[in-house]
């Protein structure tokens, strides 16, 4: 039931990439507001690369990621959440580090937050490059997050007993099983300042 104007912002972000080759894979977790798959469909139906999956009964966001990815078929996967945004150059400066380092597995970017009053842009986080040590402490990666998609699936995807904190525990699995691993020292991802958001208050999501 995510807000329509933040989706349709979510999407366009993703269509206004300088890179072309892409796939958005949509998963929408039972919504009980049927306009959000409304837009979904209009935004299929005006682009190819656009697929999506209408889940009848909520299952939470492991088991619909892990579905998102489940209809995915390149060779990596991006993590990007509905209500977020990509910079025009995200997954060009992805698929460059990429050829320049063809056996990477996972690749990180810098991040910055976004207000829900138009883009309102705020509090950058420059991240180190790779610390195994700052990663158990605290999950600095989050956003904007590429995975090689076999390795995802090798390692089991995302864990449903780790919602709220499933990005942390997949990157820590992933982490163990590889050290081809790269940062991306540039803003390419914009994480919405939300009421419901934890860019906002950590104790929005008190089960975590």
């Amino acid at each position: 039931n995510t807000d329509h104007v933040f989706l349709r912002e979510c999407i366009e972000s993703v269509l206004g990439q300088s890179y072309d080759n892409w796939e958005l894979c949509i998963v929408d977790d039972a919504s009980t507001d049927s306009e959000v798959r409304k837009i979904i469909e209009s935004y299929a139906k005006k682009d190819s690369r656009i697929k999506y999956h209408f889940s009848k009964k909520n299952s939470h966001i492991s088991m619909s990621s892990n579905k998102a990815v489940e209809i995915a078929t390149g060779e990596f996967i991006s993590l990007f959440d509905h209500d977020d945004l990509l910079w025009p150059n995200a997954l060009y400066e992805v698929v460059k580090a990429i050829n320049d380092q063809p056996d990477l597995d996972f690749i990180y970017s810098d991040e910055d937050k976004v207000t829900e009053k138009g883009y309102d842009n705020q509090n950058p986080f420059f991240k180190p490059d790779w610390n195994p040590d700052f990663l158990h402490s605290v999950n600095y990666i989050t956003h904007f997050s590429t995975i090689r998609k076999s390795l995802f699936e090798d390692i089991g995807g995302f864990r449903k007993e780790y919602d709220g904190a499933q990005d942390w525990d997949l990157f820590l699995r992933v982490t163990s099983s590889t050290d081809k691993i790269t940062h991306i020292a540039k803003i390419l991802y914009s994480w919405r300042i939300s009421d419901t958001s934890t860019a906002k208050d950590t104790s929005t999501k008190p089960y975590v």
